[in-house]
């Protein structure tokens, strides 16, 4: 097997006069969870329709394992979209069962494969109920189950924690984490940033129909103005202000919050603030990938 690297090259969609797409580029690399995000309408969904084959692209192409996707290669997809796509009269057990001889397996394959994502996933209880009367965070788990059931080469997941407790997150969070460790891309949209910086190697940022960053959370941060929190006791009020390429952002008896332009040695804040006596604290703040995408989406400094 090839290098099993999911590539979006240039992908471009126009639906009437809006450009819901415009060149997107990014990678999703063997064993890598990679997170998609950005506001609604921003062209997460789109995205991954054309990953699928739901939608076709103007122009651009997706590849899988260095050839372009198929059919075939669609086969091989998990896939969980935004709009849950079950039969709703359909009990759990028989509608895993289906969707797995879909893809091909045999009827004793099925109901292996059904039997033991239901057990992973919690749902042994509920295997015999209609998918209507599950409560929708069980409805999810479900819909997850179905993406995995043929064990696929990729998955494409949208909103994948939307509607899940905690505990559920905690289930959902460790089977993707699995997932990419057999070297499976995992590529998931998700509001939920602090679940994004906490699982993914990667993060794409898409506004307009633009990805205007890509790189891992430290990648993204290290180019993001740094923020220190200086405590010195005996400094006199305004010590900082001057300093150049520093703004003071905040001043009380927890101590100076100061903000450092990108090529200010935060060295030079330490020498400040020592010659005006001894310093308790010294602390760097790293921004949150939740600051990262406000600063991206809106073009604003990250706060």
């Amino acid at each position: 097997m090839g290098d099993r690297t999911l590539e979006i090259d240039r992908v471009s969609k126009r639906f009437g006069k809006v450009t819901a797409l415009d060149s997107v580029t990014f990678d999703v690399r063997p064993g890598e969870l990679f997170g998609f995000v950005g506001s609604n309408g921003a062209g997460k969904t789109t995205t991954m329709r054309i990953v699928l084959g739901v939608l076709a692209a103007d122009s651009g192409e997706v590849r899988f394992d260095g050839a372009a996707v198929t059919h075939e290669t669609r086969t091989r997809i998990g896939y969980l979209p935004e709009e849950r796509g079950l039969y709703p009269k359909m009990k759990v057990l028989d509608q895993l069962v289906y969707l797995a001889q879909l893809h091909g397996f045999s009827a004793n394959e099925a109901h292996r494969g059904a039997e033991s994502w239901i057990e992973r996933l919690g749902l042994a209880e509920r295997r015999g109920d209609e998918v209507q009367k599950l409560s929708l965070g069980n409805q999810q788990r479900v819909q997850l189950a179905a993406a995995l059931v043929h064990e696929p080469d990729v998955l494409v997941l949208d909103e994948p924690f939307s509607g899940l407790d905690p505990i559920a997150v905690d289930v959902m969070s460790d089977v993707l984490r699995e997932k990419a460790a057999t070297g499976v891309p995992v590529v998931f949209s998700s509001h939920q940033l602090d679940l994004v910086e906490r699982l993914c190697d990667r993060v794409g940022i898409i506004r307009s129909g633009q990805i205007v960053a890509c790189d891992s959370v430290s990648g993204l941060t290290a180019g993001a103005a740094s923020r220190i929190t200086v405590l010195a006791p005996d400094a006199p009020a305004g010590w900082a202000a001057h300093l150049p390429g520093v703004r003071v952002l905040s001043e009380n008896g927890d101590g100076t919050l100061v903000e450092l332009a990108p090529d200010i040695d935060d060295q030079t804040v330490l020498a400040a603030a020592l010659a005006t006596g001894p310093v308790r604290e010294f602390t760097r703040h790293h921004p949150s990938l939740t600051e990262l995408f406000r600063s991206a989406v809106t073009g604003e400094a990250a706060s």
